[in-house]
């Protein structure tokens, strides 16, 4: 008899495993990566330099399966490769050359997902009196009359584009002056170059912020109007390009404006710097 029972429970027992067996293997092909398993994202620099890919990357790969390769360069460069098909999903902050690339057709679905804001930083006794200006058009100008030494991206990026508007809103036009100096390089760069020599610079808040620890540089003039730094997530069109990875950049972009992601996005460093690098727009 105790046999016969010894032999019922191995049996049950191969039965079960068997079974269990089968849900493991059902699980892992739910996690299986998708057939074409590799989403290129074209950036701005501000987004690594800060930290917030780096952060949102892993956790992106290990929702979906795909594996995400960044781009970190110029937002005109990002774009660039956007018009050219050589991104799936672009993520930049230049809204003016953004939506001419959606009404050319290029890329489709531009969707707003976060802000901060531009400040102009420069040594900290504040050379040209940029501090006690009336406004942001006199502030340039006492930096273009003084001749004080300006590091600008010079690299086509959204920040070098609002750069430039500026002066040309101001009536100014540096480029050529001894003193203004165009790097042709990302914004955590740029500020360490501006540091180095101590001059003035047009920067986003959040990538101030993750380097003020590295560098010599103060705020001068914030909260300007018009220095709202707008990001937007946009597909390049497959209808364009049918090579590009559609799926796999809708689910980029899902998970950047999804709730949980928003979220995440607003609390970014908030701890460690006491206030936000990034505004979730998402959800507005």
């Amino acid at each position: 008899m105790k046999r016969i029972l010894g032999l019922l429970s191995l049996f049950f027992l191969l039965i079960f495993g068997v079974a269990g067996c089968q849900e493991k293997g059902a699980v892992t092909s739910k996690t299986t990566a998708p057939k074409n398993p590799e989403v290129i994202l074209a950036t701005t620099t501000s987004t690594v330099d800060t930290g917030l890919l780096d952060q949102l990357k892993p956790e992106f790969e290990q929702k979906t399966g795909y594996k995400l390769k960044i781009v970190a360069v110029g937002t005109g460069q990002a774009l660039k490769m956007g018009e050219k098909g050589e991104a799936d999903v672009l993520l930049t902050h230049a809204p003016k050359d953004e939506e001419a690339l959606v009404a050319k057709g290029y890329v489709i679905d531009r969707q707003p997902v976060m802000h901060n804001d531009f400040i102009l930083v420069g040594p900290k006794n504040d050379p040209a009196g940029v501090k006690s200006a009336k406004d942001l058009n006199e502030a340039l100008k006492r930096i273009y009359e003084k001749k004080a030494l300006f590091i600008s991206r010079g690299d086509d990026s959204g920040t070098d584009k609002k750069e430039k508007s500026l002066w040309k809103t101001a009536g100014l036009n540096p480029k050529g002056q001894p003193w203004y100096k165009e790097a042709g390089v990302g914004m955590g760069a740029c500020l360490q170059l501006a540091s180095e020599k101590q001059g003035y610079s047009l920067t986003d808040r959040g990538t101030y912020l993750a380097y003020k620890g590295k560098i010599d540089l103060a705020i001068v003039r914030e909260k300007d109007p018009g220095l709202i730094n707008y990001y937007h997530v946009m597909l390049v069109n497959p209808q364009k390009y049918p090579k590009v990875n559609y799926e796999g950049a809708k689910k980029f972009a899902e998970f950047l404006l999804s709730p949980e992601v928003q979220k995440e996005i607003g609390e970014f460093k908030k701890n460690l710097y006491g206030q936000s690098l990034f505004i979730p727009d998402a959800q507005k």
